[in-house]
């Protein structure tokens, strides 16, 4: 397949609509191909910026609190009979609809961080340096990040297993600031990123309230988990097995 025909799925693959092995396979053709890996990067920041500039205009507190004000200072109402019956009826149905409302907005708030960290995965790998610090040593890489993030952490010794440590680099999410990490597994990248866990909680962002799980978003699978009041996690094209391999790698780091 032809750069023009991959250059058409795109926009698909950043928005993780590919199947799992079409993405894999356009995700080989954008390490070998600085044409497509450019496009794709472009994209992605596109897709970023739309996303921040949807988040820009909030409502503000005197605002908030002037539509406040004007609820609860509406004269009461004297209610009938019927009225006062269909109470506790209409009480479940608006709890049943806020259950609802909440737990969807808690999955698009999931689905947010996901989203931007598999952006992040994708930008680093459509870059011409995916890695700040190349090493496949992890008493090389664990170092170069002395001074350059808040937080220290431990990371594993791969002998014997399939994956092999490319290096890392500096990343943010939410403005702050941790490690990105990546890793290979039979030619397939997969990002490991550590950040502090109270960080996003001090922000009160998403990521804060994410359970430990393993999930699937968009294209990628992804496994998250909390660790020593730090906030890992794995994201990449390869199966779940894979994911969850290097996740216990990880969790059992000394």
């Amino acid at each position: 397949m032809g750069c023009e025909q991959w250059r058409g799925k795109l926009d698909a693959y950043v928005d993780g609509k590919l199947d799992l092995a079409e993405a894999r396979v356009l995700a080989e053709h954008v390490r070998t191909c600085p044409a497509c890996a450019a496009d794709a990067l472009e994209r992605v920041q596109m897709k970023r910026a739309v996303q921040m500039a949807g988040t820009r205009y909030t409502a503000s507190a005197e605002l908030r609190n002037r539509v406040s004000k004007s609820l609860t200072s509406k004269p009461r109402r004297h209610f009938s009979f019927w009225q006062i019956l269909a109470g506790p009826a209409l009480g479940l149905l608006i709890l049943s609809l806020a259950t609802n409302f909440y737990m969807g907005r808690e999955s698009a708030r999931r689905q947010r961080v996901y989203s931007e960290l598999a952006d992040l995965h994708v930008a680093a790998l459509a870059s011409a340096a995916p890695v700040d610090v190349v090493s496949t040593d992890r008493h090389t890489v664990k170092p170069w990040f002395q001074g350059k993030i808040p937080f220290t952490f431990n990371l594993p010794e791969l002998q014997g297993s399939e994956f092999t440590l490319l290096g890392g680099r500096v990343t943010y999410f939410a403005q702050t600031p941790g490690a990105h990490l990546i890793y290979q597994v039979r030619k397939h990248e997969v990002s490991v990123f550590i950040f502090q866990d109270r960080a996003f909680e001090d922000r009160g962002e998403a990521a804060a309230s994410l359970p430990s799980s393993a999930a699937h978003a968009f294209s990628f699978n992804v496994e998250n988990w909390t660790q020593d009041g730090l906030r890992y996690f794995v994201v990449g094209d390869v199966g779940a097995g894979d994911i969850q391999a290097l996740s216990k790698l990880l969790q059992d780091a000394r």
